[in-house]
């Protein structure tokens, strides 16, 4: 995609991230459930973007702090989620995201993962922002669901004024009524004004936050047809998290996508990718 505004790369490790050239999966399981469990998904993802030709990052969280309920599952604590994830990059040569929530794990997760992301939750806390800029890493930060597409300008130069311009900008859906998101396509384009890579979060925005009472529902079905839009529009990457049984899966299961649909997923969206990127993306012709 290119927009009016010049556009930024941001590479980590051995992926690019632009929004005119070819788009990079972020993928793996919601949270880091075992160390076995982890790599078996790693390795799988590995595989299939490598037989696609699509970069790949590898996601999971080591602490899910934002739970619906306080029983909620959270995940193998920070010091063994960041050796999970620095076993990962070692062995499949992918760079590794994981979300840290307060300064202090900013620090320490920065030690591990080449990619810290902000919750879209924590997207205006300054001083989050502001630790993870410090790190040096490239920073995903999601858009609030509260949050307007060109406020999210505001939140990028927190991170900027630390010297730090690696930094992705990532679409999650916004809230509409109660236990309800949507996705406004125009953000896509509206962020890349910012210059920085825009990502989409396809299984974050068919989530229905709070929608089984103690837990988040969603509705995996319509992910593919939402990362299809956004690849149509224009994005550096799609983020989709991906699970072997996601039915049972300890947070975000109705959101994610079985393993069986990742080979399809991709060819669709790499098919439509070369499409979108073979023009320039302009509000208006």
């Amino acid at each position: 995609m290119a927009v009016a505004t010049p556009q930024k790369s941001v590479r980590t490790g051995n992926v690019t991230f632009d929004n005119t050239l070819p788009f990079v999966l972020i993928s793996g399981p919601c949270q880091i459930e075992s160390r076995e469990h982890a790599l078996k998904i790693a390795d799988f993802l590995a595989k299939e973007t490598g037989k696609a030709g699509v970069p790949f990052v590898f996601k999971a969280s080591y602490d899910k702090a934002n739970r619906t309920s306080l029983k909620g599952q959270r995940g193998v604590g920070i010091e063994t989620g960041l050796a999970i994830l620095a076993e990962i990059r070692d062995t499949f040569g992918c760079p590794v995201l994981t979300d840290i929530h307060d300064i202090e794990q900013a620090r320490r997760a920065a030690e591990v993962v080449d990619i810290i992301q902000i919750p879209a939750f924590l997207c205006r806390q300054t001083d989050l922002l502001i630790a993870a800029g410090e790190t040096g890493k490239t920073v995903n930060v999601k858009k609030g669901q509260f949050l307007a597409p060109w406020d999210m300008q505001n939140v990028a130069d927190k991170i900027a004024s630390t010297g730090n311009e690696k930094i992705l900008l990532c679409d999650r859906g916004t809230s509409f009524g109660y236990s309800t998101l949507v996705t406004d396509f125009r953000g896509l384009p509206t962020m890349a004004e910012t210059g920085y890579p825009v990502v989409f979060d396809a299984t974050h925005s068919v989530q229905e936050p709070g929608g089984r009472g103690t837990s988040s529902g969603g509705k995996r079905a319509f992910a593919p047809a939402l990362a299809r839009a956004a690849i149509a529009v224009g994005c550096a990457a799609v983020f989709a998290e991906a699970h072997d049984n996601p039915d049972v899966a300890p947070s975000d299961g109705p959101n994610m996508l079985p393993l069986e649909w990742v080979a399809g997923f991709l060819a669709d969206l790499k098919a439509i990718d070369g499409i979108s990127k073979s023009r320039a993306l302009t509000a208006g012709y």
